[in-house]
């Protein structure tokens, strides 16, 4: 570690830093699992917030805590909190921001009451944004890195068979102080690149991916009904074509360009979390040539 801590301008510490990993969970089960196993190592507390309710205000189960044993194997780690959601009423219009926003409010709490102390490193991230363990390492060895740091995440859509880019960098690393407040947005210029991956829309069945399209912040972008046809979906989801029939978000015309169209494939499975690969019959449907979804 002393080598790599140095290749980076950094130095060795005489002992690690804890890792809190904190994420507010909605239905992401597979996901989870990868991730808790990918990161349980490195990580002291795993700090996980669900709602009854979707940050767009449907009532919805608390899949974390139906599914607890599923995450028995971490169950000393885990600090587990739910977050009275609020119905939205019908024909108000409630932003979906505002409660997610809440919260993550409601995170900052969790992560005192979890322990968490000046100078650990706090993980803020979504439940498919990975972080690798290459990154924890360093995050964990290392003094000198900076306070604040964005993840550059390898961005794949609907499964790792689609590989998209690396534009994902909403995830980051803190060194926690008193400042430090959860957020899901631009903190800092300082970005760690090749630190993870993001598996955007990585679920096993349609009716997870319904759920999601029309339980999260863009909500909006659900236009039509038919949007989440079944039969479209599947199709969707085995081209990597874009579920809500939307251009590219790209700021530059060159940009754009490049991305219209589906994403192309990739036969490779390596270069991934080990406990994807290691339990590949299980998560077949995460690898290429597994694009097929049963319904429910």
């Amino acid at each position: 570690m002393e080598h790599l801590c140095r290749l980076h301008g950094w130095s060795l510490r005489s002992k690690p830093r804890r890792i809190f990993d904190a994420v507010i969970f909605s239905n992401e089960l597979d996901m989870l699992e990868i991730r808790w196993h990918e990161l349980s190592p490195y990580v002291s507390k795993f700090v996980i917030l669900e709602s009854n309710t979707t940050f767009t205000g449907i009532p919805k189960r608390l899949f974390f805590a139906l599914n607890r044993e599923r995450f028995s194997f971490a169950k000393q780690k885990i600090v587990h909190d739910i977050y009275p959601g609020r119905i939205a009423v019908p024909g108000s219009h409630e932003d979906p921001f505002v409660l997610e926003s809440k919260q993550r409010g409601a995170m900052n709490a969790l992560l005192r009451r979890a322990g968490i102390s000046n100078g650990d490193i706090l993980l803020m991230s979504d439940t498919d944004e990975i972080p690798s363990p290459h990154t924890l390492k360093l995050l964990q060895w290392c003094d000198g890195i900076p306070p604040i740091m964005h993840l550059e995440l390898r961005n794949y859509m609907y499964s790792f068979e689609f590989p998209v880019d690396y534009s994902s960098w909403r995830a980051t690393a803190h060194v926690y102080g008193p400042r430090s407040q959860y957020r899901h947005s631009r903190q800092t210029d300082v970005i760690f690149s090749d630190a993870g991956w993001h598996c955007s829309f990585c679920f096993q069945y349609i009716s997870e991916f319904v759920f999601k399209m029309t339980a999260y912040s863009h909500a909006d972008r659900v236009k039509r009904k038919y949007f989440l046809s079944h039969s479209r979906i599947q199709d969707i989801i085995c081209k990597g074509d874009d579920l809500c029939d939307m251009l590219p978000e790209e700021y530059s015309f060159q940009e754009l360009i490049k991305k219209m169209g589906s994403i192309p494939r990739s036969a490779s499975a390596v270069h991934l979390p080990a406990y994807l690969i290691e339990n590949a019959d299980k998560f077949k449907f995460l690898l290429p040539g597994g694009c097929l979804r049963p319904p429910e």
